[in-house]
């Protein structure tokens, strides 16, 4: 039960926290080289234009579009499969244990969509409502581990954890119907079919890794061709690999065994290029005056900021005192609050979906300047409150007395 269950979750967050360092060392690392002496040889990289295939039968995109549309979608892969893992084996399989993420969740996606909304009201810069909704995991997992296990409990982590899964489920559904413009239908339609093959295999080949593998890229193919993003087709995969083993099979499921080999190659190498190739953004004092009067750098700021605690904190307060949800072991309110502050870091899918949202370079400047600011207020109050709070429980636990039993 433990191999099954616990240790998953553990590698899990060993590679998420480790790589939320690496993540934010190469969104330095391109923040650094757009505004080096080296920043047009940063455009002429990611513009590269690479074919894969041969005439009719070929792709040409730029770099940037093969890590946003390609490389992502074995990242969103990784998510569809996790989701799938907590909500068959994890801390979402219990409806008790499920409702407080789940409801931070929902707080922390509703809140900040409502603030940017009334920033950005009856303006061409509405539809970047769903930029502030999302919680970059490995981010605030590296933030938290950071902490250590005294000032920051297992069962804190395990919430923020399932939090960002669920975070990460309602980005997917907000990108597919929301940012979604044109259908091509035959394209759709044979994507449904491939989906529909998908979970017979799941029914009757549920040992062919090669099968899922070979449809999945069929899958990706066909709903790039429709218009819908084509990440979305690798969390529709990632959510039909079989988990659930037949009576008597002894060999580890397929799920845990892609999940184990993909999330370093995530963590450690899809992740940071995705930072590297999107956190490019030029800096100046000009372009800073201006992000501080636009209603989009106000929006997302004060959405991933003030939004995601105000929600994420609030639903959480209320589901627990109406006895809905319970708190996590060893958690209180207080520690709760540090990090409902960490789901303030919005940083990958933030700029992922900014890229969606707008097509005005400017305008995703201003948005990709502000989700960095942003979610760097929120790691950094996020962990100076939990790492004071950390030190109050320590202290308190010294201070303890100790009774001793006389005999006799």
């Amino acid at each position: 039960m433990y191999h099954k269950i616990v240790k998953p979750f553990e590698d899990f967050f060993k590679h998420e926290a480790a790589g939320g360092i690496v993540l934010v060392f190469f969104a330095a690392f391109a923040l650094f080289w757009v505004n080096s002496s080296l920043s047009s040889s940063y455009a002429q990289v990611f513009n590269y234009h690479i074919t894969i295939g041969y005439g009719d039968f070929s792709l040409s995109k730029s770099l940037l579009h093969w890590i946003n549309d390609g490389l992502m979608a074995v990242f969103f892969f990784v998510v569809g499969m996790e989701i799938k893992r907590e909500l068959a084996a994890g801390e979402l399989k219990s409806v008790k244990n499920a409702l407080l993420p789940i409801s931070a969740a929902l707080g922390g996606m509703i809140a900040p969509a409502v603030i940017y909304f009334l920033f950005n009201y009856n303006t061409s810069n509405i539809s970047g409502w769903g930029i502030p909704m999302a919680t970059d995991i490995a981010f605030a997992l590296g933030v938290i581990s950071l902490l250590g296990k005294q000032k920051a409990p297992k069962g804190l982590v395990v919430f923020l954890a399932a939090l960002a899964i669920v975070d990460d489920l309602g980005a997917i559904l907000v990108i597919a119907l929301f940012y979604t413009k044109n259908i091509y239908w035959p394209a759709l339609l044979v994507s449904l079919i491939i989906i529909m093959l998908l979970v017979l295999s799941n029914k009757l080949w549920r040992k062919s890794m090669f099968l899922f593998i070979a449809l999945g890229l069929l899958l990706w193919l066909a709903i790039l061709k429709s218009g819908v993003h084509a990440t979305i087709a690798g969390v529709i995969l990632g959510m039909v690999i079989p988990l659930r083993q037949k009576e008597g099979d002894t060999d580890t499921p397929m799920l845990l065994r892609l999940e184990h080999f993909l999330q370093p190659w995530t963590a450690f190498f899809i992740l940071p290029l995705f930072a590297l190739a999107n956190a490019g953004v030029s800096i100046d004092y000009s372009s800073l005056k201006d992000m501080a009067a636009h209603p989009v750098s106000f929006g997302i700021i004060a959405g991933l900021f003030f939004g995601k605690q105000a929600g994420i904190f609030g639903m959480s307060y209320i589901s627990v005192r109406l006895k809905i949800a319970r708190l996590p072991r060893s958690v209180n309110f207080k520690q709760l609050y540090g990090a409902s502050l960490l789901g303030g870091i919005g940083f990958t899918m933030s700029i992922f979906v900014a890229t969606l949202a707008f097509q005005d370079n400017h305008t995703i400047a201003v948005a990709k300047t502000s989700i960095i600011l942003a979610s760097l207020m929120s790691a950094i109050i996020g962990f100076m409150v939990l790492s004071r709070l950390g030190e109050k429980n320590t202290q308190n636990a010294k201070k303890k007395p100790v009774t001793k039993c006389i005999e006799g």
